[in-house]
């Protein structure tokens, strides 16, 4: 008689879950979903991510517990960027979060609906990710920018090399932000007696080669924040130790990856700011009524064995000043 009650209340327990749903069996509210999206895989974009995922955690969004995270590069390619944020809008998430221009101008170009946070951007408006910094509360669009006040640029490459005319770039002509700093630097160089000296590498195997095209005809080798050239940094670097011309990045990661110094922004804080932005969306906010940020700070970073290699001598001002110097 025991066994034919306890087989009873069973069946009207499983009989009740199937009437009641999947919800009986919900605990709390179902979780916030955000999708990252990177154009390629270096230091700067992969220390913005892990900002993102900090400023996440902090506020109580955890991957490991309550938060749907996916993450996905599209390796330097633009079609595969295109079609990872299609995929990502088909889910439906919270937020995407992209980092690089090209990856922020993939997903705007798939959604008008679906929040977007860029990152590691230079110029949004150039980008068309924004009609203007003053934006209103009709855009699915805001985030932070990487830009650089080009004046301490020039300002470093004075100090370090003080003989320096002209000055060599390698960049990718398809990448929005760095045709900005291109045409940038083409205006305020001849300012302080300077030339632009253009090399370009439309993909990171040809980054190589575009910077010995370099050799003979710059003084000196200025990287922006282009990511086929952060992407490959270490071939720009030999070339920079072979031939003796000193390079000069803008991104502070690539220091430690050869280049003699860099005044830059702190992508994992980027991140972060990046990520504080989505946590007001995931709170209800809308992206219209969230300004679009800049970076914070620039910090100085040098390599005294990339100096010595690429015949730069380092100040003692210069070495102090330094927030981190690498031996």
């Amino acid at each position: 008689m025991v066994k034919v009650l306890r087989a009873a209340v069973m069946g009207l327990l499983a009989q009740a879950a199937v009437m009641a749903g999947p919800s009986a069996w919900a605990a709390g509210p179902a979780p916030k979903s955000v999708a990252v999206i990177a154009i390629v895989d270096h230091p700067a974009l992969d220390a913005v991510r892990d900002g993102v995922r900090d400023a996440l955690k902090a506020a109580g969004y955890d991957p490991a517990k309550n938060l749907k995270w996916q993450f996905q590069s599209a390796q330097g390619n633009n079609a595969t960027a295109a079609q990872i944020a299609r995929k990502f809008v088909g889910d439906r998430p919270d937020a995407i979060v992209a980092i690089s221009t090209p990856a922020a101008q993939a997903v705007a170009a798939a959604t008008k609906d679906v929040p977007l946070v860029y990152a590691a951007v230079t110029d949004p408006v150039a980008a068309q990710l924004l009609p203007s910094t003053q934006q209103g509360s009709d855009t699915n669009v805001t985030g932070v920018s990487d830009a650089l006040p080009l004046d301490r640029q020039i300002e470093l490459i004075r100090k370090l090399v003080p003989t320096a005319k002209r000055i060599g770039m390698v960049y990718n002509p398809g990448e929005a932000n760095s045709v900005v700093v291109v045409k940038q630097m083409q205006d305020v160089l001849p300012k302080s007696s300077m030339s632009l000296i253009e090399a370009a590498a439309p993909r990171t195997v040809d980054v190589g080669s575009a910077a010995r095209s370099l050799i003979g005809k710059a003084d000196v080798i200025y990287a922006n924040t282009d990511n086929n050239v952060v992407a490959a940094f270490e071939a720009l670097a030999k070339v920079s130790n072979d031939a003796k011309i000193p390079l000069i990045a803008s991104d502070t990661d690539s220091v430690k990856r050869g280049a003699v110094a860099a005044l830059g922004v702190n992508y994992h804080d980027m991140g972060v700011q990046a990520g504080r932005m989505v946590v007001r969306i995931l709170k209800g906010d809308k992206p219209g009524a969230i300004p679009p940020e800049s970076a914070g700070k620039l910090a100085l970073y040098v390599n005294s064995t990339a100096a010595q290699k690429q015949g730069v001598t380092l100040s003692d001002a210069m070495l102090k000043s330094a927030a981190q110097v690498i031996p």
